[in-house]
């Protein structure tokens, strides 16, 4: 396999190792990504960089690091993984994570993110959609690169002019600047980075052979456990945030978490490595995941609010989904 770090004779294991494999691969994903991230976070503070500019682009883009190391390693051997695994992960982050989350705390959604967020988040998932036709190239990599460097732009202007409210933000967050050093802050980031490799190189691995015996393709794989799977962080800290009071925060993590899979993730490795794009998707996959981000707009706009109703509804529209797609790409295979 390309890039692969370790090499396992992953075809040599019975089933249950590939399972533990799998299992491993995402604790490992997801102690890469808390490491990476303490890591990033304290070299920042310990370099006087502005709390507001930590918390919106260091945090951010260290957070999605398992998502993007997994799609790059699959991007060459497995290029259907890396695509399923964004739109998966996006389509779960609103129907599975939100869902679940309005359930147990109904959540408030903020007029700035109806107004602003939404609407881009609605157009930069057209577009990853236009740019799949014909497969993602190296250029439409750079392009989708530069909307995320325009919009990291964007958000820290918009800090600076509402510091108030951003350190409010952030001080409601589950972000939390811990007291390290720079040289504990650097080892914390190498960890993070072994992790995150050693555990999307055995988790990409696992994949493509557990979809080769199954008989299923590793689009369907990068859909459903290897999107679920990378998304558990997001769904813990949801959570973890509507539990604790702070429920409006959770909409925009997720809108954010989903902006970074398109722009961050799609265009890194399509800028690294042009990415085909099996015609099939078009039929279900890419719509639904335009669907999702339209349904979420509607409910959204309403009242502001996500009642737990709805979120039955989010959630009822995740397994109504997958269970089509699993159909079709099941019956496609074969």
């Amino acid at each position: 396999m390309a890039f692969a770090l370790i090499n396992l004779p992953f075809p040599d294991y019975s089933l249950w190792i590939l399972l533990i494999l799998l299992a491993v691969g995402f604790v490992a994903l997801n102690y890469g990504g808390d490491f990476l991230t303490e890591g990033s976070v304290t070299i920042a503070n310990n370099f006087h960089i502005n709390k507001a500019v930590i918390g919106l682009t260091v945090v951010s883009m260290a957070t999605s690091m398992p998502e993007m190391i997994t799609s790059l390693l699959a991007a060459e051997p497995s290029p259907g993984l890396a695509i399923g695994n964004i739109i998966g992960s996006n389509i779960a982050n609103i129907a599975l994570i939100l869902g679940i989350t309005a359930l147990i705390v109904p959540l408030t959604v903020q007029t700035r993110l109806i107004k602003r967020e939404m609407p881009l988040l609605i157009v930069v998932t057209g577009l990853f959609i236009l740019f799949a036709i014909g497969g993602y190239s190296r250029r439409e990599g750079f392009v989708m690169l530069a909307i995320m460097v325009a919009y990291l732009y964007y958000i820290v202007q918009w800090a600076k002019k509402d510091s108030a409210r951003t350190k409010a933000l952030l001080d409601e967050d589950f972000i939390d600047i811990k007291s390290h050093s720079t040289g504990v802050g650097l080892l914390y980031v190498v960890f993070g980075g072994v992790f995150l490799a050693i555990g999307a190189d055995v988790l990409v691995g696992t994949s493509v052979e557990l979809a080769g015996r199954i008989g299923v393709s590793d689009v369907l794989i990068g859909l459903t456990i290897v999107a679920i799977g990378t998304s558990l962080p997001e769904l813990a800290a949801s959570i973890s945030s509507a539990r604790a009071g702070h429920e409006d925060i959770c909409v925009g993590n997720i809108i954010g978490s989903n902006l970074f899979n398109i722009l961050l993730i799609g265009g890194g490795v399509a800028s690294l490595i042009p990415i085909p794009v099996d015609k099939q998707l078009f039929w279900l996959e890419f719509p639904a995941m335009m669907l999702i981000v339209l349904i979420f707009l509607w409910l959204s706009t309403r009242e502001q609010h996500i009642s737990r109703r709805e979120g039955l509804i989010l959630l009822s529209l995740y397994f109504a989904i997958l269970g089509l797609s699993s159909f079709f790409q099941i019956n496609f295979a074969h």
